[in-house]
């Protein structure tokens, strides 16, 4: 619900983007060529400049090669398994070196198959998934942007923003692959979406991350393409 309340808004915010500012002009068009020319000055710097620009293909295979097998699915799939470890998750897959390693190995393959899924559909659906940085101020509205993008996308060369079908089909791609692939038998497409959900709330927090975390030239994030400041603006928002 509080989703759909944060789309709604954006969607608002989109519509009044920019007031209207050629009422003067009308009022003035009787006026000499100076007092026009001013007016059309301060008409054209009233207008909202787009700053998106579309990432290359290039650009999309580094971040899709980086999200899938880079060090922060490795760290993450390190950390998920140690917790499933700690909770016998699977129970079949029993305890010690071996038990970790087969959580390790299913965890990193959940991840990289939905991260796979996202780029894939994503391509498919000509819609551009990277985060891009908010251009607001305040921790709620950044905080707003970062979950609103977890299910919301690129689209076009003036990258307006859409729902994304890619972003909330691939975390259920990766644990439903899981259930039917290497889970023990008595797993099903319900536990699949349990722990897809679970996947959906990590995408959640990793975009929370990189609103607020350091993302300087000297980060793993300046790799990527995540700290650019090259977003299409919201309205009233200030870089």
């Amino acid at each position: 619900m509080k989703m759909s309340r944060g789309l709604l808004l954006m969607s608002a915010a989109f519509a009044v983007q920019s007031v209207p500012s050629n009422a003067q002009a009308l009022d003035d068009l009787g006026d000499s060529p100076a007092t026009t020319a001013t007016t059309t000055a301060t008409t054209t710097s009233a207008t909202p400049v787009l700053t998106y620009t579309r990432p290359t293909q290039a650009t999309k295979l580094h971040n899709y090669l980086f999200d899938a097998f880079g060090p922060y699915p490795i760290i993450g799939a390190g950390f998920a398994a140690g917790l499933n470890q700690a909770h016998n998750t699977p129970p079949e897959w029993k305890q010690g070196a071996d038990g970790y390693s087969r959580r390790f190995g299913s965890d990193f393959g959940i991840a990289a198959i939905s991260t796979t899924a996202r780029y894939g559909l994503a391509q498919a659906f000509r819609q551009d998934t990277l985060y891009y940085r908010c251009e607001c101020r305040g921790v709620v509205p950044r905080l707003r942007h970062a979950m609103i993008s977890t299910l919301t996308a690129r689209q076009r060369d003036d990258g307006h923003r859409v729902f994304s079908f890619p972003a909330l089909i691939a975390p259920y791609a990766g644990t439903m692959t899981a259930v039917y692939a290497w889970y023990p038998g008595r797993y099903n497409a319900k536990d699949a979406l349990r722990m897809g959900n679970y996947t959906m709330l990590g995408y959640v927090g990793g975009n929370i991350g990189l609103e607020f975390f350091y993302s300087g030239p000297h980060s793993l994030l300046s790799r990527m393409h995540l700290n650019s400041t090259r977003e299409a603006p919201s309205s009233g928002a200030n870089p």
